[in-house]
């Protein structure tokens, strides 16, 4: 714990924590504090404030993970400085990198694959903590699904497949749904499929355009190498063209990084 004190014991006339909510093991409280409400999700994301670039537009760090997060009333007496000066000390000698400190207000560290953001008011703040995991796949799709909406639209998106960030390595995971893909022709031995490989739009147009090429080429290879002749596929990336969600958010992107089986 970064701050080794605990709120003395208290009785039924002083004000009681929020039912449930406790202080984080890596970083507690503010002694005296009281914490007013708290979340927990097992998969959640945050954006995390990074200052200005040089045009002065918001610059953002989007994680993903298990997530916590706090909100919390400071002692009576207790300035913004001092709040905001007892973080940023706790953080660096527990070995964090701090990676945004600005203005008493908002002050972001990372140590390994933890995040902590601490947006601080003076008389109260609201401290954030995610540690970055991948999302483990729960719904996906089966062959016959997949095959259904084929027949039905001649397309069907396919989400469930996951590469690595900025690479066309495909992830540990993907297996599955993959291989309702290769059951899918394997059913269907006419059927001829086009595999797409749609982006989100961050980063550049002509690198997301590259990498969506070699995806989805990917893809096509694993299938054809698990028993499907390559002569009844054929891949194409369509980068960041064709979004079917708003990419101003992460649940957007999401949806807009997927892979398209399209009936040729």
């Amino acid at each position: 714990m970064f701050f080794g004190a605990n709120l003395e014991a208290q009785d039924d006339d002083k004000p009681q924590d929020a039912e449930g909510c406790k202080d984080s093991p890596l970083v507690t409280r503010f002694p005296g504090s009281l914490i007013h409400s708290c979340e927990t999700k097992e998969y959640e994301g945050a954006d995390l404030p990074m200052g200005n670039d040089k045009d002065g537009n918001a610059l953002t760090k989007h994680v993903e993970g298990d997530y916590h997060s706090w909100d919390i009333a400071t002692r009576e007496g207790v300035s913004e400085i001092q709040v905001f000066r007892n973080f940023q000390s706790a953080l660096k000698s527990a070995g964090f990198t701090i990676d945004y400190a600005g203005s008493l207000e908002q002050l972001v560290g990372h140590k390994g694959s933890t995040w902590v953001f601490i947006d601080n008011r003076g008389t109260y703040y609201y401290q954030t903590m995610v540690t970055e995991k991948q999302m483990q796949q729960e719904v996906a799709a089966d062959a016959s699904s997949l095959g259904e909406e084929i027949n039905n639209s001649g397309r069907v998106a396919v989400y469930g497949i996951h590469f690595d960030t900025g690479k066309a390595t495909i992830q540990p995971g993907s297996e599955k749904i993959l291989g309702e893909i290769v059951q899918l022709l394997q059913e269907n031995p006419d059927l001829k499929l086009r595999v797409e490989g749609p982006t989100d739009n961050q980063g550049n147009a002509a690198a997301n355009q590259a990498l969506s090429e070699r995806r989805a080429q990917t893809v096509v290879s694993w299938v054809a190498a698990h028993g499907i002749s390559a002569g009844r596929l054929a891949a194409k990336g369509l980068g960041q063209t064709q979004p079917v969600a708003d990419n101003a958010g992460e649940d957007g992107r999401a949806k807009n990084r997927r892979v398209e089986l399209v009936k040729q």
